[in-house]
């Protein structure tokens, strides 16, 4: 079976100039089409019918014909049908297939899918489409109707079928020089990504993003021992992408609870082999480790299995830093190595942050906010609940947020019986809580640096000793940090120090907070990542 593609590439584009030669993810816009022309496997014999020099030029050198295209063939009321029956006159052929150079995003793999349905089912046409069901209207005798019987949403809608310019695929005895449509006709519904014509520059734009589409993995894990804030920070850079993520996690590390409500593609592995296994199937542009201490061994590992990715870890301070690519360590201050960035500046805001401003300091402390993160393993919280049970703190009212990863909710919740202890689980607004708040206890993780967002002085400890390595949330930056693992008394005495505290003086610690710039955070990272990438 002899099936020609003939692709229509004129010189006189006047919404873009230059349209077909525009240089897009490297290669002409023209090369796209060509290309998968070429790739098929059912298309014989290409044909590049054009009056452009600089298209005859891509096409011989790509291997496919060049039609010179008669000036009378190039005015702008000249349709597809004339021109393509012109270039076909050259042979015998049993199918010819239109295909537009302005649709680079096609996939041969779905072009090929589209001539089989057509020879399967000997149709005369097959028209590419996209089904984009939408409530219509039309004019009908000067009035203004609906196209639709009952209002529905979207996805209950009929379906509503709009050409591209992929392809149109003909049995070469209905084609003449008016018409490409034979009598038996059917459509191929193609996906949104593979549907973009580049008719403004608004598609320029879209079919540049299309072709550079990134394809991204994250790598995650969160629980009591570790802490849970590497699965806040993973979903909040997950966001930051114009694509959807995989997020693995090790199930034998990782309750896929942690991850609350999100959308986002969670995907549990059994284990770094079976990680390994499944990043074999994917083609990642981006790889990001958010689990802590990285090996040798492991980055070596994954560097075999997503070759053409960068890779990017936080919190890392293993020796695994040096095969990543890029390392942020907001957490610790040291930028020993040059792919390592480390220090407030690169930490990453939870979103609804960003939507408050710093507290109001006010004369007297009267509500004080007390959290330790998700997992809280030094027990903070029970030791504070027992302590501002005491009769001498019923004048203060205590915020206490208990994390998704602490372990004894039940017997934290039984303190909501003191007028003055409000104890909340895996609270959802946590910004909103802390807000209303004159001072805040916590350790010195992602916790720390939300207070100090809202410009909300505060005692901190450490909850492990890689805690203690934590630079930010310190006495020179507006903290008051007492170690890790602090006797009852120095935690109580430092409490009644705040309490009793004058005005003046908790202003000072926050301007100390304010002076840092942690709402930039996210766009620092990103820039440096997509920098990265762009390389």
């Amino acid at each position: 079976m002899k099936i020609l593609a003939i692709i229509p590439a004129r010189a006189g584009s006047k919404g873009i100039p230059n349209k077909n030669i525009r240089i897009i993810n490297g290669y002409p816009l023209v090369y796209y089409s060509i290309k998968n022309a070429m790739s098929s496997d059912f298309i014989t014999d290409v044909i590049v019918t054009t009056d452009s020099p600089e298209v005859k030029i891509i096409a011989e050198q790509m291997g496919a014909k060049v039609r010179w295209r008669d000036a009378k063939l190039c005015g702008d009321s000249v349709t597809l049908d004339a021109v393509v029956f012109d270039a076909m006159s050259e042979g015998q052929w049993d199918y010819v297939i239109t295909m537009q150079p302005t649709s680079p995003t096609l996939n041969v793999s779905t072009l090929d899918n589209a001539i089989k349905y057509a020879i399967d089912k000997d149709l005369d046409t097959v028209i590419s489409v996209i089904n984009r069901p939408h409530l219509s209207w039309r004019d009908e005798n000067g009035k203004k109707v609906p196209n639709y019987a009952e209002r529905l949403n979207r996805q209950y809608l009929p379906p509503c079928y709009f050409e591209t310019g992929a392809f149109l695929i003909s049995k070469a005895s209905v084609i003449t020089s008016e018409t490409r449509i034979g009598p038996n006709i059917d459509v191929y519904e193609i996906s949104e990504n593979e549907a973009i014509d580049v008719d403004s520059f608004e598609d320029l734009r879209n079919v540049t993003a299309g072709l550079n589409k990134q394809k991204v993995a994250i790598y995650v894990n969160g629980n009591n021992k570790r802490g849970i804030g590497h699965i806040y920070r993973a979903l909040e850079i997950a966001d930051e992408f114009y694509v959807k993520p995989d997020i693995y996690f090790d199930i034998n590390q990782t309750d896929p609870k942690v991850f609350g409500k999100t959308t986002h593609n969670l995907i549990p592995v059994n284990g770094i082999a079976d990680l390994f296994e499944h990043c074999k199937k994917n083609k990642y542009t981006i790889f990001i480790n958010d689990i802590l201490t990285t090996s040798i061994d492991y980055m070596i590992g994954l560097k075999s299995v997503v070759p053409n990715a960068k890779i990017i870890n936080f919190e890392d301070d293993g020796e695994g830093v040096l095969k990543a690519d890029l390392v942020f360590n907001a957490l610790l201050s040291k930028e020993d190595l040059p792919q390592v960035r480390a220090g407030e500046k690169y930490y990453i805001s939870g979103k609804t942050f960003m939507f408050y401003e710093p507290i109001k300091i006010k004369e007297e402390v009267k509500k004080v906010f007390i959290s330790f993160g998700g997992a809280d393993p030094q027990n903070y919280t029970d030791r504070l609940l027992s302590m501002i049970t005491k009769t001498e703190y019923k004048k203060y009212k205590f915020i206490v947020a208990v994390g998704c990863a602490k372990t004894n909710v039940e017997t934290l919740l039984e303190y909501n019986k003191y007028e003055n202890i409000e104890v909340l689980y895996n609270v959802e607004n946590m910004p909103e809580l802390m807000s209303g708040c004159d001072m805040g206890i916590t350790s010195r993780g992602r916790t720390g640096y939300e207070l100090a967002i809202l410009g909300i002085p505060a005692i901190a400890m450490a909850q492990n000793n890689r805690e203690e390595k934590h630079g930010f949330v310190s006495n020179e930056n507006g903290f008051t940090y007492i170690g890790l693992n602090p006797p009852d008394e120095v935690i109580e005495s430092n409490l009644k120090m705040y309490l009793e505290m004058s005005k003046s003086g908790r202003q000072h610690y926050q301007d100390l907070l304010l002076s840092h710039d942690l709402r930039g955070g996210r766009k620092r990272v990103m820039s440096l990542i997509n920098a990265l990438v762009g390389e």
